[in-house]
């Protein structure tokens, strides 16, 4: 097939890899193929059915590696679930009695798109097969190769999604200054809030980069500088369970003796119990156009300190979230080398026609392949039983079981 016309989208919520894939996409398509044609849908799927793109010109060509100083996303994200019919109605998408997946799949075809690469999470890479197969049945062949993009790392089968090595960096950059306020009452509880909705990978791995952090300082105990009071003395994930009785007992005898709490938590952890709360007490929590409840409607971690902050004898409470700061961020050199990485084989599979989602496959040997679609699914759950994650929860001091039986 030869390929006349590319096309990018990002779609979903930031992750520090959009703006350096987009930037390594056009690098490799201008070395490779320099006569195709490089368009950019702006903001996602809200772009593909709108028909609204930018042209990525010899200047941007030219420059597509300054895309990999920034984070964001140079040609924007929205959260646009194309199955959800009434929602696109409501916001003027498409037309009542249309399929916003016909209107999607002739938009590409109107437009003579030959390959798209959808830079997303799973909705929205299986969201491109589903357009794929569309337009073949069509008679309208497209190729589709998506990169995985999400800063909770929770994409299957895939080893390590784009983004989630700079998110962690970058929450752990930003509890720094947070655990830093923890001398500002004499029984300070602080609460660092990082996203993970299903997933507690974010968080754990934000633990670890924080504690490296911790532990190459140097510290002065006689002049109140205690490395004690800067470490972190609970971390919980969705993946945990754990005594509340216990655990408050523990936590009340660091705060009795440091005169501080710092407790990481991932955002998904608790939320069954706080929409339980929420429905018996006559309340429906809020969701978005995917049906996810929106976390920040419901503060997880503002819950959490409300259970702990008396049983501990808190006096001040703060509850700060890290994921905006982190996710905006530019791509570390990690998640550079592994995009990289991607983008190649990412190209190298289009112009083969091969459709799939690039990753290394944990089901096969960690091979980095385009993995088929149907293959592809979201909220993977975070193996606590990782020998880097059980020595961190012994260091931390923390009794905890798996909450579910991993197969």
């Amino acid at each position: 097939m030869t390929i006349r016309r590319v096309a990018l989208l990002t779609a979903g919520g930031f992750a520090p890899c959009l703006s350096t894939a987009v930037g390594d996409l056009i690098e490799r398509y201008t070395k490779e193929l320099p006569e195709a044609e490089i368009i950019g849908y702006q903001h996602g799927y809200h772009g593909l059915l709108t028909g609204n793109y930018v042209v990525f010109d010899d200047e941007a060509r030219e420059k597509a590696q300054v895309l990999t100083k920034f984070g964001g996303s140079p040609i924007g994200n929205s959260r646009v679930k194309l199955t959800n019919t009434q929602n696109l109605v409501e916001r003027g998408l498409i037309k009542s009695g249309e399929s916003a997946l016909e209107v999607a799949a002739e938009q590409l075809r109107k437009d003579g798109v030959d390959v798209l690469h959808t830079i997303g999470g799973d909705d929205t890479n299986t969201t491109a097969a589903d357009l794929a197969a569309y337009l073949h049945e069509h008679d309208y062949e497209l190729t589709v190769v998506g990169l995985p993009k999400t800063i909770d790392n929770d994409i299957v089968p895939i080893r390590q999604s784009l983004g989630a090595y700079s998110a962690a960096e970058q929450a752990a950059i930003f509890a720094q200054n947070i655990v830093g306020e923890h001398r500002v009452n004499p029984r300070m509880l602080i609460i660092h809030e990082i996203m993970g909705r299903n997933c507690g990978y974010l968080a754990a791995q934000t633990a670890v980069e924080y504690r490296n952090w911790w532990k190459e300082q140097d510290w002065v105990p006689s002049a109140g500088l205690m490395k004690e009071r800067w470490d972190i003395h609970a971390l919980y994930l969705p993946e945990m369970s754990f005594d509340f009785d216990v655990e408050a007992s523990r936590l009340r005898q660091i705060m009795d003796e440091y005169g501080n709490v710092n407790i990481f938590l991932s955002e998904g952890a608790g939320v069954p119990e706080i929409i339980q709360e929420m429905i018996e007490a006559g309340e429906e929590p809020e969701r978005d156009p995917f049906g996810h409840v929106k976390l920040d409607m419901i503060n997880p971690g503002q819950w959490l300190a409300n259970k702990f902050s008396q049983i501990i004898g808190a006096e001040k409470v703060m509850v700060q979230k890290s994921g905006y700061f982190s996710r905006s961020a530019k791509s570390n050199e990690r998640d550079l080398q592994l995009i990289a990485e991607m983008a190649d084989k990412a190209v190298a599979s289009a112009i083969a026609g091969v459709s799939g989602v690039i990753g290394h496959d944990e089901e096969n040997n960690d091979e980095l392949s385009a993995i088929a679609f149907e293959r592809i699914a979201g909220h993977k759950k975070f193996d606590v039983r990782q020998q880097w994650f059980v020595d961190l929860m012994d260091e931390i001091g923390q009794p905890w079981s798996p909450k579910f039986d991993e197969e």
